[in-house]
């Protein structure tokens, strides 16, 4: 029994689970039984979100907002926040008994699915010989050479324990090889809620309509420069005006945060020339993008080797993970080979890397990527002609198991086209959705997630659920 007090409430919980002996498929096709302290029916016969409810008002209580990560929160949409409790391949269940197709994957960890037998058994060993070591272990190096053999930027590796970690130890890097100052981000990309990067910073930052954050000093951000995506004429003509102090360009090589905005041809390469004529380095910020579009990441995908790379998600296979990685000669300017300090308690812990080692070895079985961009086209191919066909402005594309869709016409290039979107239509289509037991991001300006555990099933039920909701909004 799980018992949670706040402030003038309480509320318990108690969760039925199944048997260890029951197989896994019949875990993804069987609903929790969820008991509660209120009168309830143990299988509601029409969706409701009531436990939930309770849980997420007395979460309000006892954390800012009822959430320790903003999104959750289900500002953007309105409505009632689902509190999940447990998870299996494609599929959620909340603490009410709904089920969802989940095309959010932990946020893009979940590319094998969720829990997956070979990951859990491999963890359960490792938790065996301990959780954290707080020095050298062997599991590092495994998953630094599957690292390095796979991503082409790659030659060292330093591993961290979050996405913004990762970003705040390549810019910190790159500011000290290049011993300049200044960086330029992209308006709408995201790298991590470090003091730097929370300019124009898209995601949750652009789903609660927050310029930018209280707290964050105006000498924090002096140095960060910024650019609409996919707009070189300005990149250039901020190289021009801030000649010789500009130590890096970072961005997402396939935007995520501001919702799905594929580069033009051509823009990767001309950022990677205009960096090299400066002196500058680029940095591909893959935390969402990497081993999801490839098994090298955008940089095999796109054909262009960055100077830096950063890390996240899918490498730690659903457990907190990150990590910056480039040339040899960048990588040893961090300590303890060379000056640049930077360190962690938790970095390389055992059980992030037992389930990244494991996550890679299932990507790297033939047929992965081909699997992941046929069941997203047909995704997204189905929900475009579904909303077109009912009258919608909509527009959005994918690529392998990464994808995206605006109300609005388009083309959305960058996040001031992504802005044109119909959010208030989003809205009524996010929770009609939900209703039929399909579980996307919370908000307009985020990707969408598929993995190995979706099958063809999934998809046609995904699209005929959005062919009603569209009809209906």
């Amino acid at each position: 029994m799980a018992s949670v007090s706040g402030v003038g409430l309480s509320w318990s919980l108690k969760v039925s689970r199944m048997p260890s002996s029951v197989s896994s498929q019949s875990r993804t096709s069987s609903r929790r039984v969820v008991k509660m302290a209120v009168s309830v029916e143990n299988k509601p016969k029409s969706f409701t979100l009531q436990k939930s409810e309770e849980a997420f008002s007395a979460a309000k209580e006892l954390m800012p907002g009822g959430v320790n990560s903003p999104v959750r929160a289900f500002k953007s949409v309105g409505g009632q926040p689902v509190v999940m409790d447990s998870v299996k391949g494609a599929y959620m269940w909340d603490i009410d008994g709904n089920k969802y197709i989940d095309y959010v994957g932990s946020w893009g960890p979940a590319i094998i699915g969720h829990a997956d037998e070979e990951v859990l058994a491999a963890l359960a060993e490792t938790m065996k010989k301990g959780t954290s070591f707080g020095a050298p272990c062997l599991l590092e190096n495994v998953l630094a050479e599957m690292v390095i053999s796979a991503v082409p930027s790659v030659e060292m590796v330093r591993f961290v324990n979050s996405g913004t970690e990762a970003c705040m130890g390549a810019i910190r890097l790159a500011r000290a090889f290049t011993r300049r100052p200044k960086i330029i981000k992209f308006e709408g990309c995201y790298h991590g809620h470090a003091d730097p990067f929370l300019v124009k910073a898209g995601s949750g930052v652009a789903t609660l309509g927050l310029p930018d954050s209280p707290g964050v000093p105006r000498g924090s951000t002096i140095d960060t420069l910024t650019s609409p995506y996919n707009d070189i004429s300005t990149v250039q003509r901020l190289f021009e005006q801030h000649q010789g102090e500009i130590a890096a360009v970072i961005l997402e090589p396939v935007v995520g945060n501001s919702g799905f905005i594929a580069p033009k041809p051509d823009f990767h390469n001309a950022l990677c020339q205009i960096t090299k004529e400066n002196g500058a380095l680029f940095i591909f910020d893959e935390v969402m993008t990497g081993f999801r579009l490839a098994y090298g990441g955008a940089q095999e995908y796109f054909g262009i080797t960055p100077d830096l790379t950063t890390l996240g998600k899918i490498i730690g296979g659903g457990l907190p993970v990150g990590a910056y990685g480039g040339r040899r000669g960048i990588m040893e300017m961090v300590a303890p080979a060379g000056p640049m300090y930077q360190a962690g308690t938790l970095s390389g812990n055992p059980l992030a890397m037992t389930a990244g080692i494991k996550t890679l070895e299932r990507l790297k079985q033939p047929g992965t990527y081909e699997y992941l961009n046929k069941i997203t086209g047909d995704l997204i191919q189905g929900i475009l002609d579904a909303g077109k066909k009912a009258g919608h402005e909509l527009c959005g594309g994918y690529i392998s198991g990464m994808f995206g869709f605006f109300f609005t016409e388009g083309p959305v290039y960058n996040f001031e086209d992504a802005k044109k979107s119909d959010t208030a239509k989003f809205a009524r289509f996010y929770r009609g959705m939900l209703e039929q037991g399909v579980y996307f991001a919370p908000s307009q300006f985020e990707a969408g997630f598929t993995s190995l555990a979706h099958t063809p099933e999934d998809i046609q039920q995904t699209i005929a659920a959005a062919e009603k909701v569209f009809q209906r909004i």
